[in-house]
């Protein structure tokens, strides 16, 4: 496959599971900042919001403060913000139609058709008027877009390739999620809940629920928000079928390979893909993915708390993001 298709295929994936992180994102903040809480708190939480995109600079230049009005135009319509929905899905537009004899006719035309409804409700005051309903809809064309990848595209190097953007986001969007929310969570009096410089670690022999400061009247629905971001809300009642607790949340999120957004299945996944279009310049970016998912596969919570989870997802996120770029380097068009 010529290394131009592979890009156009790897970004136009990559975009639209951005577009749809992003409307989790945004969903669930809108939920929680619904709840009775301070304001210093719910300006927080929009706060971590730009954090999770590292946007906080490139917000302030448009806007004087945040705000949920201020942060929801600037991750929606904003298209001077490349991370934003109206960005990502106009951009995975561009990236198909580029390699639109590639795909098949079904896979083009959701793609397509997604931008065109997308900025028809734009027109109008969807968002304004209801903005759960239009990121269920951002996620829904995110869904169909890739069941109709992974039921229409024939099993060869392309759809390899698909599959490679998409669990390259996700699992660089799961790590930052859980990075900001463990690193920076809301007080009920807006201050941070995190200790000594929001590392998260504990010392050796603490038990793992003394690790995590508590709010209990508002950790309920803080981390339940977390969960619901990635669709794991359910899923975490039925693997753990007990309270929500921050190390369980954790645990789940990051070394369950069933788990369909954790770390540890997206980076199988990305070994995975990785493999099956491997080539002679490959071996030492397949060899490097392996040995993260090697980690995961056979890493322990307990061992994570011990050494602090932010420094153990910068760690992460550094590595795939280095995974990414040696997959650009290996395979893609230069930049």
């Amino acid at each position: 496959m010529l290394s131009r298709t592979a890009d156009h295929l790897f970004w136009m994936a990559r975009y639209m599971e951005r577009a749809e992180n992003t409307a989790r994102m945004l969903d669930v903040n809108y939920q929680t900042s619904l709840l009775p809480e301070r304001a210093g708190s719910v300006e927080a939480a929009w706060s971590a919001v730009l954090g999770i995109s590292e946007l906080h600079g490139a917000y302030l230049s448009r806007h004087r403060h945040i705000s949920s009005e201020g942060v929801m135009q600037f991750m929606v319509r904003d298209t001077g913000n490349a991370s934003s929905i109206a960005s990502c899905l106009s951009a995975a537009r561009e990236n198909a139609r580029a390699v639109r004899s590639v795909l098949t006719t079904e896979l083009w035309e959701t793609t397509n058709q997604t931008w065109l409804e997308f900025s028809r409700m734009m027109a109008t005051d969807a968002m304004e008027r209801e903005p759960s309903a239009l990121f269920e809809w951002v996620k829904f064309r995110s869904h169909l877009s890739r069941g109709v990848a992974v039921g229409t595209m024939l099993q060869d190097e392309a759809l390899h390739f698909i599959r490679l953007g998409t669990f390259l986001e996700r699992g660089d969007n799961t790590a930052r999620l859980l990075d900001v929310k463990f690193h920076g969570h809301p007080n009920v009096d807006g201050s941070s809940l995190a200790v000594e410089g929001s590392r998260l670690a504990r010392r050796p022999g603490q038990p793992a629920k003394t690790a995590f400061p508590t709010a209990p009247e508002t950790d309920f629905y803080h981390w339940s928000a977390l969960l619901r971001s990635v669709s794991a809300f359910e899923i975490y009642r039925r693997v753990y079928s007990s309270v929500i607790l921050p190390e369980k949340v954790a645990e789940l999120l990051i070394l369950r390979p069933d788990m369909p957004r954790s770390l540890a299945a997206c980076t199988s996944e990305l070994v995975n893909n990785l493999s099956q279009v491997a080539n002679q310049h490959s071996g030492d970016t397949l060899r490097r993915a392996g040995r993260l998912r090697s980690d995961l596969q056979y890493g322990r919570i307990d061992e994570i708390l011990d050494d602090g989870l932010h420094a153990y997802l910068t760690r992460f996120l550094n590595r795939i993001n280095d995974i990414g770029d040696r997959i650009a380097r290996d395979f893609l068009a230069a930049a």
